[in-house]
């Protein structure tokens, strides 16, 4: 593959090579990219804005994370958030930090991961910044999305007795990390060894090439079903559920044997000798979307294969309660990922 150093285009010349390949699809963009700043009209409609950095060697490593996947996952990331939000994201602005060991092709593939994301989403890029690094990289996506309907939904607002809810299966993403960090050790130790990966398709990509639940937005919409309270699993399900209880000035109790686990993260957590249900429980970057909805809303609900109801909403805020398999109470606690933890 061609290798060519950016020193060859400079700043902009990157900038406007990157920015031919996207397609502008948006009434709400009258200008993008190629001005001191992005013109959005969205005719007097709320909108919502959220920005994720992700951090190369904290939060992906390019042993084993592809280029396209990075910028793909970067976008998601963030789209996942507005979703949260009961919200319909329509443009990003993204900023990549590289150091010189990157050509230009190595960038191009990050923007095409960005780009394939843009498409499946339908929302337009409309400016960033790029700049360059000491060592590593860096990428910070920032989301702008428009309400559904005229009220947001927040994290403070679930109320007593509602039920939780969540979407897919839990668990898969850290799942298929600790499979690429073992299979790298492994690599490590004999550089002649082939990874061993057949089987966990599945859990691989959760891992790399994540989606956002824009279709629980739809879903919801359609069955005429406005949660209580939302939030994205991004930092593990034990976590999300204490954002929601302690903001809320809740509690919750949480059935072990109803949280959704796959096969694969059932297979793999079993083949470390570990519990799944502690992958599900405190394993982050699934990015499935935790709720609550008021009980009213249960028939609607009840038989619907993409969303589990896992526990409820209780009045006293101190109690967050997993009730184990033998009926057991074990205290929530958020062991899942927490930033500047040494």
């Amino acid at each position: 593959m061609t290798q060519t150093p950016l020193s060859d285009l400079g700043e902009f010349g990157l900038i406007d090579r990157l920015a031919s390949k996207f397609e502008i699809k948006r009434s709400s963009t009258l200008k993008s990219i190629g001005d001191d700043a992005a013109v959005l009209d969205f005719q007097q409609k709320k909108i919502v804005v959220t920005t994720d950095l992700l951090v190369e060697g904290i939060h992906y490593n390019l042993t084993y994370v592809p280029l396209v996947h990075l910028g793909y996952k970067a976008v998601v990331v963030n789209l996942s958030d507005v979703y949260a939000m009961n919200a319909r994201p329509t443009q990003i602005t993204v900023s990549l930090g590289i150091s010189n060991k990157f050509y230009l092709e190595a960038v191009e593939q990050i923007y095409e991961g960005i780009r394939l994301a843009c498409e499946k989403y339908n929302v337009d890029l409309v400016g960033g910044d790029t700049s360059s690094t000491p060592n590593g990289s860096l990428i910070a996506v920032t989301a702008i999305g428009e309400l559904v309907s005229d009220e947001a939904v927040y994290r403070n607002t679930a109320q007593t007795g509602d039920l939780i809810c969540v979407s897919g299966d839990l668990g898969a993403a850290y799942a298929g990390l600790q499979l690429l960090e073992r299979e790298q050790e492994m690599f490590k130790s004999d550089p002649t060894m082939q990874p061993v990966l057949e089987g966990y398709e599945y859990i691989l990509e959760r891992q790399l090439k994540p989606e956002a639940r824009k279709d629980i937005i739809e879903l919801l919409a359609e069955l005429e079903i406005v949660p209580s309270a939302m939030i994205d699993i991004s930092d593990g399900l034990s976590s999300e559920l204490i954002h929601i209880c302690t903001q809320s000035k809740k509690g919750c109790t949480v059935y072990e044997d109803k949280l959704p686990i796959a096969d694969q993260t059932k297979k793999f957590a079993n083949e470390l000798r570990l519990d799944p249900s502690v992958f599900a429980m405190n394993g982050g970057e699934d990015y499935e979307l935790l709720f609550t909805i008021c009980q009213e809303d249960y028939s609607k609900l009840k038989n619907n294969s993409y969303i589990s109801i896992i526990g409820h909403i209780v009045d006293t805020e101190a109690e967050l309660n997993l009730i184990a398999r033998d009926g057991t109470p074990v205290k929530i606690e958020a062991q899942g990922w927490k930033n500047f933890n040494s």
